[in-house]
């Protein structure tokens, strides 16, 4: 696993991460998320032995990244931030450079330049230089180099970014195939990835950790989290008689109009205790009372909603 112990990183006076400490065990793939300037990349320039913390540790699969940082880099892969990469090289070139550096040679290092080229769509740019990519391919030139070596720990900046829809489709696949034999910590922008691949988040903000919990118990902390969305159709007359008999309901909490257009109500309903059963009275109540329901579904609650609260409250 992936320990990490009152991890600590000072620029001058500056206060970057202060002092975080937490677990990543095999199988897991944990969200790293906060706002710009959080203490994110610091974090993972300090596991990757980028950058030297200035106190606290953090040891990966028991080797320690300050006392043994050379064997523990050798178990991981880094895919830095923005894609580094040598922009003079062809993309094989380059590949066949960090497959030597990983200690690869002869019909072995062969093998695993094709099987990397493939399995990253790489194919049609093996031979052309680096720079002039798109920087979408330059992502995914660097993805490549960091799975290359088929590490046990893998560690990622912003996976997916510059990748269009496909593309990221097809890493998000990856990275979940991965997860079953390989511990993950990947760091993104992209609440949707999260949700995609993550099974676990932590939520950094000014250096400290403000959250650690799964995408699902975060999203059970939204505000809207086991409510209903409800359009409904009636004619104008009725909309306001309705509206007054679904809020007088004993099974409901209160009621938030969300839209009245032309003889189409929406409402977001909060129920007085989340449970299955309420979703089925509450529709047969609103047939009795012959509204016609357009749709209705019921809310889990929103990551960025919750994001946004959680960052916000740690900011002030």
């Amino acid at each position: 696993m992936i320990q990490v112990k009152n991890l600590t990183k000072y620029f001058g006076q500056k206060l970057a991460v202060d002092s975080i400490s937490f677990t990543v065990q095999k199988g897991e793939v944990l969200g790293f998320l906060g706002p710009n300037a959080a203490g994110k990349s610091t974090t993972m320039r300090m596991l990757t032995g980028f950058l030297p913390p200035s106190s606290g540790t953090a040891s990966i699969g028991g080797l320690d990244i300050v006392q043994d940082s050379l064997r523990a880099r050798m178990k991981m892969g880094y895919l830095p931030e923005n894609a580094p990469v040598y922009m003079d090289m062809t993309v094989m070139g380059f590949l066949d450079f960090c497959a030597e550096i990983r200690g690869f040679s002869g019909k072995e290092k062969a093998k695993k330049l094709d099987e990397i080229i493939e399995r990253c769509f790489l194919s049609e740019v093996r031979y052309q230089p680096v720079g002039t990519l798109s920087k979408g391919y330059k992502q995914r030139v660097c993805f490549a180099q960091s799975i290359l070596h088929d590490p046990e720990y893998l560690i990622m900046d912003e996976p997916t970014d510059g990748l269009d829809p496909n593309q990221k489709h097809e890493v998000r696949s990856m990275i979940r195939e991965m997860a079953k034999e390989k511990t993950i910590i990947l760091s993104t922008h992209i609440l949707e990835e999260v949700e995609a691949v993550c099974t676990r988040v932590i939520i950094i903000a000014g250096g400290k950790i403000v959250a650690d919990d799964t995408p699902e118990g975060l999203k059970a902390t939204s505000p809207i989290h086991g409510s209903f969305r409800v359009t409904l159709e009636l004619p104008s007359d009725q909309e306001q008689g309705h509206l007054n008999q679904i809020r007088a309901m004993e099974v409901v909490k209160r009621v938030e109009e969300l839209g009245r257009d032309k003889g189409i109500l929406t409402l977001r309903v909060y129920p007085q205790e989340i449970d299955s059963s309420i979703a089925n009275e509450l529709i047969h109540r609103l047939a009795n009372m012959n509204c016609k329901v357009l749709s209705f579904s019921r809310e889990e609650g929103r990551l960025n909603q919750v994001f946004r609260a959680i960052t916000t409250s740690a900011s002030k």
